[in-house]
């Protein structure tokens, strides 16, 4: 993909909910399996296309149950319920040809009315975009999300290991102007949390990940090629499992998306001295 293309994630209907995508290698995470932003963001493009689908995306609950290769994917829909304002939908996502799901997504569909809004969450203070460093790959294959967005750290990054998990990050799209699937994707953008009390050399996987879309299309379409601010915190982890909650604003303060991510986490094996 070049910097001008969009992001299509193109769908080929396969029969009454069923689909395939093609995954490029692009999309691949350091383990080898797939980013698990991607799947966020083609669990958004599927209901997208879904004809039987009543209105835009407001949250989904994603479980990793196994690693998606890149290449041909098979992808399900299936109406669960379909009531005046809300519908409920599951997604599933295997490898091309497998039995074996990778991904199950439960995808909340609304028609969002009007309504008087108000907000009790208020941005944190940063310093703008503009003034931060954009990471330098030095000719490296933009993997794992990076050839999609592109981060400008405030603070809390690279990790390390200390008392405090909480990092600011604004992030804004490669692939053309924000809309819901790109801005699900940035859900899975932050480094683990584990990181922070462990170390980079920790391993981590994504059991769950919830994402709470409270911008609409239209709020979301407004910030265009801008930048959106990241903040991200993990609470607690132990026996292997560790949590983060993080938020996303528009620059104007608007609060678009939060979301919920429960973590597999285990110390990297230290190798004893020859």
């Amino acid at each position: 993909m070049s910097e001008t293309e969009t992001l299509s994630m193109a769908l080929t209907p396969a029969g009454p909910g069923r689909w395939t995508t093609v995954a490029g290698e692009e999309w691949r995470n350091p383990g080898g399996g797939l980013w698990g932003g991607y799947a966020i963001g083609l669990c958004v493009r599927v209901m997208e296309a879904e004809p039987d689908a009543v209105g835009e995306a407001l949250s989904l609950t994603l479980t990793y149950a196994a690693a998606l290769p890149s290449g041909v994917l098979d992808i399900r829909t299936r109406r669960l319920r379909q009531g005046g304002s809300i519908g409920v939908w599951e997604v599933e996502v295997a490898p091309a040809g497998s039995a074996e799901v990778g991904v199950h997504a439960i995808v909340t569909m609304a028609r969002r009315p009007p309504t008087r809004p108000f907000a009790f969450a208020a941005m944190p203070q940063a310093p703008a975009p503009e003034s931060l460093p954009s990471p330098v790959f030095a000719g490296a294959p933009q993997h794992f999300g990076a050839s999609a967005l592109e981060r400008r750290s405030s603070e809390g990054f690279p990790p390390k290991a200390g008392g405090d998990s909480r990092s600011l990050a604004w992030v804004r799209s490669r692939r053309g102007p924000l809309d819901k699937a790109i801005l699900g994707m940035i859900t899975d953008n932050s480094a683990p949390r584990a990181f922070y009390a462990l170390g980079p050399s920790a391993m981590t996987t994504t059991l769950s990940l919830t994402v709470y879309l409270h911008g609409t299309v239209e709020e979301i379409a407004e910030v265009g090629d801008d930048f959106i601010l990241v903040e991200c915190e993990g609470r607690v982890g132990g026996g292997g499992a560790s949590d983060e909650r993080s938020s996303y604003w528009r620059r104007d303060g608007k609060l678009l998306a939060t979301s919920e991510q429960l973590a597999w986490y285990r110390e990297a094996r230290r190798e004893p001295p020859e």
